[in-house]
């Protein structure tokens, strides 16, 4: 049993958490909505507001193994704060520290029972503040344990895992799944959202190699599913993004064997046009051993940088025979490749990942950019209004083992495409919300005038609260199979948010 926690002397695993702005640059209206749309009765009418109802937090705590957290804890507003900067402005009432799937299960219960919205929170990396919550955050970041079984080849990570504890795993036994390359951003979103990577030419995505899953459901039932036994949830988690069905509490992949690799990043200041024009002849002919992304970032002035970087599996004289071309038109400002052991080279290639203001949408695209695309990228970087901060147009090169799937195989529908696009707008605290709302409409024109030049879909891991159509933008042919999964497993719709899958 735990009892609840207000004492500074009381540890929480609180690396990189922000400090909360005090500050709100976005809608928030959205978020609130978000949060109390849980189809659960609110305190309201003859209930006792949740500030009145102290009572009720006691039963839950001394129900759970793990800990439970209340806003008059010291660290509270840190734990409680999501990686997108711009949602911290809504607060829990309690956050449960869930050490094992049953503490999961009794906050679904406890919730029901009491009529309070909940929400699941790993990493926190929801791109739309989808981890936040008016009522009760059911926090796995604990159950963040990662083993590996070498008679079968298999990883087993808790639902809290991130991807610095694959790293750490993986490094042990020299194996690897299709990972992030942000340390800190959790395994759970990642998988049940898609998950790319730079192995996912050779690899498929994340989800491609999970083989199964623990799920804590609405009801508060712990349950297995993979392709024998709940077949189709176990489908809809690939694909289908976090916070839909139930509440993840473990996963199981499937490994590929790790060995050399040559990793690299180029970046130039000049001839951006010819560069861009370049690429796209680069990646026509791009073996599936070649993982790349190219940005095209601007920090005002009207300068742009355009940079690649990711791996190579294969020696250094066979990637610059590929990337050659990039050197012909023009000699980069700075280069660094090496060939490395697998894990010594994603360490280079990697970043922390660490909390900020962004705004990312994102765009798939089945072929390749010609000259108007291009200018047309161009121009929208060249005439951003500026932030304090920086913004990106860039591709992730998508191929290879990710079209060896159907897109009706599991609920990632995405297959076919050779880039997924993105622009990626971030800000500060310095900006101010006439600057911020200035550069939200130029970029709502930035992703609606690419649209000729990209499909109409979005990658659901980008999860943007500005995309209008997100139910085909994330699903496609998937959603109707995706509704009648959600109603069956999760009929009451306990598992909801702002751009959740609706019954």
């Amino acid at each position: 049993m735990s009892s609840i926690q207000t004492t500074e002397q009381h540890k929480v695993d609180a690396e990189h958490t922000p400090a909360v702005s005090r500050r709100n640059f976005l809608k928030t209206s959205s978020i609130l909505t978000a949060g109390l749309a849980l189809g659960l009765p609110w305190f309201g009418g003859c209930r006792k507001s949740i500030d009145e109802a102290e009572a009720i937090w006691n039963e839950l705590a001394r129900a759970l193994q793990g800990e439970l957290l209340r806003p008059d804890y010291s660290g509270f507003r840190q734990k409680a704060a999501p990686w997108a900067l711009q949602y911290n402005n809504v607060l829990p009432r309690g956050i449960a520290l869930c050490e094992r799937s049953e503490d999961v299960s009794v906050c679904l219960v406890w919730a029901r029972k009491y009529g309070i919205p909940l929400v699941a929170r790993s990493g926190g990396h929801s791109y739309g503040g989808y981890s936040t919550t008016p009522g009760l955050m059911v926090d796995v970041s604990l159950m963040n344990g990662v083993s590996y079984d070498a008679r079968t080849r298999l990883l087993k990570t808790g639902g809290g895992a991130r991807n610095k504890h694959v790293f750490a795993a993986g490094n042990r036994h020299n194996v690897s799944i299709t990972h992030g390359r942000c340390f800190e951003v959790g395994v759970a979103g990642l998988t049940l959202g898609g998950g790319i990577g730079f192995d996912m030419r050779m690899n498929g995505y994340t989800c491609d190699r999970l083989v199964e899953t623990e799920v804590v459901l609405a009801s508060g039932e712990v349950i297995t599913c993979n392709e024998r036994v709940h077949a189709d949830l176990f489908w809809a988690c690939r694909g289908g993004g976090g916070g839909n069905f139930g509440i993840h509490t473990s996963f199981v992949f499937e490994t590929f064997e790790t060995g050399n690799i040559t990793v690299f990043q180029f970046a130039w200041n000049r001839n951006i046009e010819g560069l861009l024009r370049v690429s796209q002849r680069v990646i026509a002919s791009a073996p599936d051993t070649l993982g790349l992304k190219l940005s095209v970032t601007t920090e005002g002035s009207g300068s742009l940088k355009l940079a690649i970087m990711g791996s190579f599996a294969g020696s250094q004289g066979q990637l610059m025979e590929i990337l050659q071309p990039f050197i012909n038109v023009e000699a980069p400002q700075s280069m660094t490749m090496a060939e490395k052991p697998y894990w010594q080279g994603q360490e280079d290639i990697s970043e922390e990942g660490l909390p900020e203001y962004a705004h990312e949408r994102s765009r798939f695209i089945k072929g390749y950019l010609d000259g108007n695309a291009i200018e047309t990228i161009l121009y929208y970087l060249r005439s951003w209004p500026g932030t304090s901060e920086a913004v990106t147009w860039k591709f992730f090169l998508l191929g290879g083992a990710i079209d060896r799937k159907r897109p009706d195989e599991m609920a990632m529908v995405h297959r076919g495409y050779t880039m997924l696009s993105s622009i990626d707008l971030e800000w500060s605290e310095a900006d101010s919300s006439t600057t911020i709302a200035l550069n939200e409409r130029w970029l709502d024109r930035f992703h609606k005038d690419m649209m000729p030049f990209t499909s109409a879909h979005c990658y659901q891991n980008f999860i943007d609260p500005h995309e209008d159509d997100y139910l085909n933008a994330y699903y496609g042919s998937n959603l109707e199979r995706l509704r009648a999964v959600k109603r069956k497993y999760d009929p009451d719709n306990v598992f909801t948010y702002g751009q959740a899958i609706p019954l």
